[in-house]
């Protein structure tokens, strides 16, 4: 039985990845993203395409959090990936976006962990720690309940 439990625990601690590296995405706007400039904030980074149906089905929630939250604890940094700058500019002014977004590749999102789904997303606490990652689609509620329970 402690075996089990031993393995269930180390199972646990090999789902989240390693300690990050800062970051840096340029955004669609030329300024560059960096989680340095979001000390003392929650610091949400999400991964999505504009093909991704998910993705898409979270993204106002997303915004709802963001707008929420950006001026006091919060801030969501969208990344797309497998999509053009102009289908991203498109998409983002279409659908209202009102975080920060960037076009990057995959080589780049490894700055800030694995993307083997879309979305994925990663967030950082105040003190700039990665302290939990998603793969596949999240909600504004389930956010704001991690982000209360710390």
């Amino acid at each position: 039985m402690r075996a089990r439990l031993l393995a269930s625990a180390l199972s646990l601690c090999l789902a989240l990845p390693a300690m990050a590296q800062p970051f840096e995405f340029p955004d669609l706007k030329g300024k560059v993203q960096r989680l340095s400039d979001y000390k003392g904030k929650w610091v949400l980074v999400n991964f999505w395409a504009t093909w991704c149906p998910p993705c898409l089905e979270e993204i106002p929630d997303l915004v709802d959090l963001h707008e929420s939250h950006k001026r006091k604890d919060l801030v969501v940094i969208g990344v797309a990936l497998d999509s053009t700058e102009k289908s991203v500019r498109e998409f983002v002014k279409r659908f209202a976006i009102s975080y920060p977004v960037a076009v990057s590749d995959y080589d780049q999102a490894a700055q800030v962990g694995e993307v083997n789904v879309l979305p994925t997303s990663y967030l950082y606490n105040p003190d700039g720690e990665l302290v939990s990652y998603q793969e596949g689609m999240l909600t504004r509620s389930s956010v704001e309940s991690y982000i209360k329970s710390r």
